[in-house]
């Protein structure tokens, strides 16, 4: 059903989806409160005018440091509802990075969480004020976890709920489309931190019209398990959701297994957002090993007709896992191993891949589940302009570049970097190669700062060699790069499965390492026998701790390569 707003602004949106969907459930936490679409309306005037009565006014910045709860989305409309700019900060950030975003951004208010307070004491960084965003407390100055405990257990009055005071009745803010609404601070493979400033209508634009190609629903139910302080949680799993009337749960803790598996079972979720590495760990962990654990099961392994019955055995095993109701599975945020998709496709799985960024608000491309086509980010999205720049004329491969409503107004002061990504045709220079089909389909091969050219002038992308190694059933991860004119590849193996090898074969632990070596030397010889000659692999070294990854589980790639 298409949605007609009046205004393409996040306020008009949750004003239009109150009013639709009073009674229905919108946020809850999967044990613990529920609250409808009226609760959420009423909850945002009353936070925001108290904002008010503290002094935030258009334009101001507020700062949002939590993890997911359904408080989040509260803080989040009530700022914007002021006319006044989110600052949504990702708690994986160390302090001196979440001091540099409050300063750099000039917070007035800061959100915090109960869990965030030590960090965010850390930084030394005082707004004007602080509001513990579990409850909606008032915080006094120099609050740490401890001191807080010991205020609660005294009922003193310092910690007074928003909630509970009486509020005057504020004029409502005219908030207009191209008025600022975020500054999302980037966590990149690059280490570089920029202040990404997106209006109301890019994201609003961008939510409708992904709704447009995959609607959702008053009935859905999602499961939210990635950052709401990325701007693909916060546009796809929050924003999109409110504007379909659907209900969002809240796991509260960290998406590991012991959590997730219950929660799915008792959410039964109808759609969920994840990032590649969760469904390649699944694949790896869990599926695979039961496919090769009988000799039987290997040797069909090897025949596509028996392998793709053994993989919608498998994948009606996933669906169950997941609670049995998915009707869509999206999977962004970074490249998805070849041979997941193609369990993924084979099995019947209903996943769609996408592909954007936080500076395009963020979806570029993205299909319905029954139009995905294999190793695509899906079709360009209507109203978005995709050009490939500069196309290798023997692969069409070249830089994408993209323009409409959906691309952000810049980086918060930082005007050489935004002149660098935004020409002045309003194209944007996402850094991503790729390619794109008579049908308006993309195909992303890499970063643009990645490539690595090879001897004779050949381009070689390391994303493509890391999805051929990582076929390997005992590797989790990989990360290619050029070390002295030559190609070398970090391996992160997996350890739960070469133990099971190890002490099957009662190794010691001198022989446990020298196997290690020997299949490491074996894995080069088998992947570069896969590999045109300029893109071949001289040296593997074994990573032992997993690589340090971006929240949507990219490898920081500039901590490894030298």
């Amino acid at each position: 059903m298409e949605i007609d707003l009046q205004e393409k602004t996040l306020p008009c949106l949750l004003k239009e989806s109150v009013r639709r969907f009073a009674g229905n459930p919108a946020l809850a936490e999967v044990d613990g409160e529920t609250i409808t679409y009226t609760g959420v309306g009423n909850l945002v005037q009353h936070v925001s005018r108290y904002l008010r009565q503290r002094g935030v006014h258009e334009g101001d910045r507020v700062a949002i440091l939590s993890e997911n709860m359904p408080h989040w989305p509260i803080a989040y409309f009530s700022i914007l509802s002021l006319g006044a700019v989110a600052v949504p900060i990702l708690t994986d950030f160390h302090a001196n990075e979440i001091a540099h975003i409050l300063k750099h951004s000039q917070c007035k208010v800061l959100f915090v969480s109960e869990k965030m307070l030590d960090k965010w004491q850390e930084t030394g960084v005082q707004p004007e004020n602080a509001i513990l965003i579990d409850d909606f407390s008032l915080l006094p100055r120099q609050t740490t976890r401890e001191r807080l405990r010991e205020l609660i257990q005294e009922g003193r009055i310092e910690i007074q709920k928003i909630k509970e005071i009486i509020l005057p009745s504020t004029k409502e803010c005219a908030v207009r489309e191209d008025d600022l609404a975020v500054i999302i601070y980037t966590s990149g493979t690059t280490g570089h931190s920029k202040g990404v400033m997106l209006t109301h209508r890019n994201i609003v634009s961008n939510a409708l019209l992904t709704n447009s190609v995959v609607q959702v629903h008053d009935s859905d139910r999602l499961l939210s398990i990635l950052p709401l302080s990325h701007t693909y949680e916060c546009t796809i799993g929050l924003v999109i959701p409110i504007l379909g009337g659907a209900c969002i749960h809240y796991l509260g803790k960290p998406p590991v297994a012991r959590y997730l598996l219950p929660a799915l079972e008792k959410v039964r979720p109808t759609m969920m957002l994840t990032v590649p590495l969760i469904m390649e760990k699944i694949y790896k962990l869990r599926i695979l090993p039961q496919l090769m654990e009988k000799p039987v099961t290997r040797f069909a392994m090897r025949l596509t007709a028996a392998r793709k019955g053994l993989y919608r055995i498998a994948g009606k095993k996933l669906m169950k896992l997941f609670g049995g109701r998915l009707r869509f599975f999206g999977i962004g945020g970074a490249a998805l191993a070849p041979a997941v998709e193609r369990f993924l496709a084979d099995s019947g799985f209903p996943y769609s891949v996408g592909y954007g960024l936080t500076e395009t608000s963020p979806l570029i491309s993205g299909s319905p589940v029954d139009a995905m086509r294999f190793r695509s980010s899906g079709k360009v999205l209507p109203e978005e302009e995709v050009i490939i720049h500069d196309p290798d004329p023997r692969t069409g491969e070249g830089e994408i570049w993209v323009r409409g409503p959906n691309v952000m107004k810049g980086y918060y002061e930082d005007p050489e970097k935004t002149a660098e990504v935004l020409t002045s045709e309003g194209w944007f220079r996402t850094g991503d190669l790729g390619l794109k089909d008579a049908d308006n389909y993309l195909f992303i091969k890499g970063r643009l700062k990645n490539m690595i050219v090879g001897p004779s002038g050949e381009n070689i992308y390391p994303e493509e060699i890391e999805s051929v190694i990582n076929k390997s059933p005992w590797v989790l991860e990989s990360l290619v790069f050029e070390q002295e004119g030559a190609l070398s590849a970090r391996v992160h193996p997996n350890y739960e499965y070469l133990e099971e090898q190890t002490s099957r074969n009662h190794m010691t632990v001198s022989d446990s390492k020298r196997y290690i070596g020997k299949l490491l030397e074996e894995l080069r010889g088998e992947v570069n026998g896969q590999l045109s000659s300029f893109s071949r692999i001289r040296r593997i070294i074994e990573q032992v701790e997993p690589f340090e990854k971006t929240p949507t589980q990219k490898i920081k790639r500039y901590l490894y390569v030298t």
